[in-house]
């Protein structure tokens, strides 16, 4: 009898361990968990994204400074916008946060390919995931993302949304939102890019580390191309920016 007892007393302990440990995990989410709404009310005065670039540049004995301008929506250019419309995510102003219709032509394509699907988040998912999570892929990480997408779709009207994100994605090392981008390589504010030159702004999101303005890579040469075919056929944009 005691020798039955005894692997039955392991097991309860193993799961009340269990139970502790996703309990603290649920606390310490609830506690450290973003105020979504307050976006509304405020600019972020930085983002997970850039706080990772400077811890890295720190411990690699590098200037963690960054370049950042914020600037309001409408200081910047609509072919701006438009070229990241029709790079990132052209549905973006009809959807709810997720572009079912485009993760659905990711796995097919995948499938087709035999390789790992694309990326196909949306501005509101990169948006979420730039200002309070990693670049992780791991299902953690994806659920938080889908919540704060969730959050930010009912919290925020869509221009908002999208203010936010032209202001804090990467378009090269250190160089962080549309307005500093615009100077850093060609020596102008947001609001007055032409339609090259937003397109190669656009064409360095994928990989703004290596693709960026000035870049004679082939690929980012081919993609700003593709950007630029793309912005001619989506004049219908203008009316949703």
């Amino acid at each position: 009898m005691p020798s039955r007892r005894r692997p039955r007393r392991w097991l309860r302990r193993i799961v009340v361990l269990l139970l502790l440990f996703v309990a603290a995990v649920v606390a310490w989410e609830w506690l450290t968990w973003p105020d979504v709404a307050a976006l509304a009310r405020k600019n972020p005065p930085t983002t997970a994204f850039i706080e990772r670039y400077r811890t890295r540049q720190r411990a690699a004995g590098r200037d963690e400074r960054v370049q950042r301008i914020w600037v309001q929506h409408g200081a910047i250019a609509p072919s701006l916008k438009r070229a990241v419309l029709v790079g990132e995510d052209i549905n973006f102003f009809s959807h709810r946060g997720f572009d079912f219709g485009e993760i659905r032509l990711a796995v097919t394509k995948a499938i087709d390919d035999g390789a790992p699907p694309r990326g196909a988040s949306t501005i509101t998912q990169q948006l979420a995931k730039n200002l309070w999570l990693t670049p992780s892929r791991s299902p953690l990480r994806k659920l938080e993302e889908a919540i704060l997408t969730w959050q930010l779709e009912r919290s925020l009207p869509k221009r908002r949304i999208f203010e936010p994100y032209l202001n804090v994605v990467e378009f090269g090392p250190g160089v962080y939102g549309v307005e500093a981008a615009s100077r850093r390589y060609f020596g102008k504010p947001a609001s007055a890019v032409t339609d090259d030159e937003a397109a190669q702004l656009d064409a360095s999101l994928p990989s703004p580390m290596t693709w960026h303005p000035g870049s004679s890579r082939p690929g980012y040469r081919r993609h700003v191309e593709s950007i630029k075919r793309r912005m001619a056929k989506a004049t219908f944009l203008s009316g949703q920016m």
